[in-house]
This record gives structure tokens, sequence and C-alpha cells, in this order.
């Protein structure tokens, strides 16, 4: 097992300072929440780990980045993204529903508003290569376009059975330049990138930077990438105070896999305790069945990628392989933030089969005239079982779109 890193203690007080303004359920100075999180990595990965947990702060919070950032996130990603009252499905469900439209971001997903982050963070740290890994292929696309963007070499690892289901995003990656690397063991999916993403980090420590999508990985990602896509909830709740008159919402909805577009839409809600979390897991095809990616449900406690959190496994500690229709959900652990959350009750973490994901998927594209991502109906999925009040307002992340998932619906529906 790999050793745990940890930050020494100059750094340490530095985050401290950070940690107690931020609240109850945000990173401590250690990179926990609560008994989640920290760094256990191999020693190669020390001087890239130390280098990032001793930095990212003093670079994201410098204003000559924010700027920056800013500026790419308004110019170039589009933001801010919609906050979208949908009419017919506020009258099926009796509630004042919004969805917050990451969909129609520069490359179709939330994923941008990370990547932009982290590659700018990267070039402030003078690395000139970038990986990273990806699942539904949002991500993958999503760094290859800064990339791009940034005219930075890049490698993007990818389950086979992923490549072979999200071939749009495969070729989309092949045109900005990037190189598609197939991870062929295990499921041939999301972890099994994930895997193939460290050992390159690993062997190439000095001139490369790792694009984590999730809020996965050693520490400091989980706490790096909430705060890069805490920009949803930051627009959230001034554009509620436009619609509404109020900027907080009784319930916030969004799909979780490693869960970073969950983590940026309850980001500003987190300390909020009259804003309901709701996380919508994968259940595949049953959480009793042995194919599902609900974590929370039938993980426990364990290490994955570097980070303590809760994860599927077998009783002897190995990992086991998760499964969703939804490319981007099928990972077998949830970030350690959504494990703190899950554990003391800040948010309820539900699921959704694969079946309901396709009826919430055809439901809201029929009444809204939005095709939604796989992920995203995932989400959408539990309107139906939570018993809201007529004056409630619900947003719901609305992820990603669906032009990606297209080849799946076209076979699952019958379309």
């Amino acid at each position: 097992m790999p050793l745990e890193f940890k930050l020494n203690p100059s750094a340490q007080r530095k985050n401290t300072i950070d940690f107690l303004k931020a609240g109850l359920y945000k990173v401590s100075p250690l990179g926990y929440y609560g008994e989640f999180g920290g760094a256990f990595i191999p020693e190669m990965l020390y001087p890239n780990v130390e280098e990032l947990a001793e930095k990212y702060l003093d670079i994201i919070q410098d204003d000559g980045f924010q700027k920056e950032f800013q500026s790419l996130l308004h110019d170039y990603v589009g933001r801010p993204t919609p906050l979208y009252p949908a009419k017919r499905l506020s009258e099926k469900y009796k509630a004042h529903i919004y969805l917050k439209r990451e969909d129609l971001n520069h490359t179709g997903a939330h994923k941008i508003n990370n990547t932009v982050g982290q590659i700018l963070l990267a070039k402030r740290l003078g690395k000139t290569r970038i990986i990273a890994e990806t699942g539904a292929g949002q991500h993958g696309v999503a760094t290859a376009t800064v990339c791009a963007l940034m005219n930075l070499p890049c490698v993007v690892y990818m389950g086979e059975v992923d490549m072979q289901r999200q071939a749009p995003n495969v070729a989309r990656m092949r045109m900005l330049g990037a190189e598609v690397r197939p991870a062929m063991s295990g499921s041939k999916t999301l972890k099994d990138a994930t895997n193939e993403a460290i050992r390159d980090w690993i062997n190439n420590p000095s001139d490369t930077h790792y694009i984590i999508g999730s809020v996965v990985g050693p520490y400091p990602y989980p706490d790096m990438v909430a705060r890069f896509q805490s920009v949803i909830s930051e627009e959230m709740r001034k554009q509620l105070i436009e619609k509404e008159g109020n900027e907080l919402p009784d319930y916030v909805i969004a799909c979780v896999g490693g869960g970073s577009n969950a983590a940026g839409s309850f980001y500003h809600f987190l300390n909020n305790d009259e804003v309901k979390l709701i996380a919508v897991e994968a259940a595949g095809e049953g959480v009793a069945s042995g194919h599902t990616a609900a974590t929370t449900v039938v993980g426990k406690i364990g290490i994955i990628h570097g980070s303590k959190t809760m994860l599927m496994q077998t009783e002897d500690g190995q990992i086991e392989e998760a499964y969703s229709i939804s490319a981007g959900l099928d990972y077998p652990g949830v970030g350690p933030l959504h494990a703190h959350l899950f554990k003391t009750g800040r948010a309820q973490y539900l699921n959704a089969t694969d079946e309901e994901a396709l009826q919430a998927a055809l439901e809201l594209t029929r009444l809204e005239g939005i095709i939604p991502a796989l992920e995203s109906a995932h989400a959408l999925a539990k309107l139906k079982d939570i018993a809201f009040k007529p004056d409630d307002v619900v947003v719901v992340c609305l992820s990603g779109r669906g032009d990606k998932d297209m080849e799946t619906y076209i076979k699952r529906l019958e379309i």
C-alpha cells in the first residue's frame, strides 16, 4: 500500500487559516474531510503532490490568476450559464424547478470549469506536458481543448470499453490534437484509465501535470477541483436572487460518480443547513444486482487512487468493478468530500437505475426540448421520488448535454 504523504508544518499553518475561514465541510489543513481524504501515494509522486499542496492556494487566490481565470470562463467557456425555469417539469412535479445549464458550456459539460483552472495552474508551475483520465469523454475533451488553447501536448487515458461507447468524444479529442491511449485492464473503464494516468505521472514526475477530472485522488486534488467547480453554486446564488428573491434554494440535486458537478453545485450551500443537498449515484441494473455503481449503498471505507474514501470492494479489500449505463458514473468510489457529506448526513445520497435514467432523459427531452447527458439524467430521475411542496425551489445541475449518448439512446429507447 502507498504511504501517506503529509504536508510540512509551514504549509499546514497556511492551510489552517484557509480552513478556519471556510467552514465545517471544507478540507482540513491535512487534506481531510472528517475522516476521509489524505494523500496515499507512491514515494515517486511526493515532489509533485508536495509542490501542488504547498502552492495551489497561493496561485489560485492570486489576483492575476483570478483575472485570467474569470476572463476565460466568461469569454471562452461562456459563463455564466443560465438558470433555466423548467416550466413543464415544474408543473408535473409541483415545485419551482430550475436547471443549471452546464450543458451550454463550451465542450458541452461542466468539466471545462476545472480544466481551465488547472491548465493555468500547470503553466504557473512550469509544467510542459498534460495528462488526464476520462470516462464519458467530457473531461478528456475539456482537457484536450485547453491544451490546444495553451499549446501544450496532451495524453488522455480512456478505458477501451468507454472509447467504444463514447466514440464521438474520442474523435473530438484526437481532432483537438490529443493522444488518446486505451486502458486495457480490469473493466476497461474509468477506474482503469485513472490507474494508467497515475502510472504515467509516476514515470514523468518533473515535466507533467495530471489534470484529474473529479473531486477524487490525493490531496489537494479534491479541494482544488471543488474550488474550480464552485463557480456553479456561486452563480446559482446570484441567479436565484433575480429569479426568486432569495439566494438559497430548498433543494440542490446533482448526479455523482466521483462527484465534481455535485461538489460544485453544493459548494456555496454546504454551511446552509436549510438547503437540502441530494446526490444521485448510478444504481446500474440495481443495487443488489452486482452490476452497480451505488458506492454509498454497497461500499465501505478504503483507499482508491490516493484517497481514503467510500468505495466498492471485496471482503479482502480488492476493488470491485462498477457498472453504469453512463460512462461518467461507473466509478467504484466517491470523492472524500462526498464520503464525508454522506457519513455526516449533510447530503442525502439516492440512486437511479439505468432504466430510470433513460426514462428521465426522454421525459426532459419531451417536456423541455433539452436532451441531457446520461449522467445528468440520473439526477433528473429522482424528481419523482421526492415529496416537494408547491413553493419549493429546486435546482438540478444539468451537468452535460446528450450528444455523446445518442447511440445509447437510439438503442435503448428504440428511437
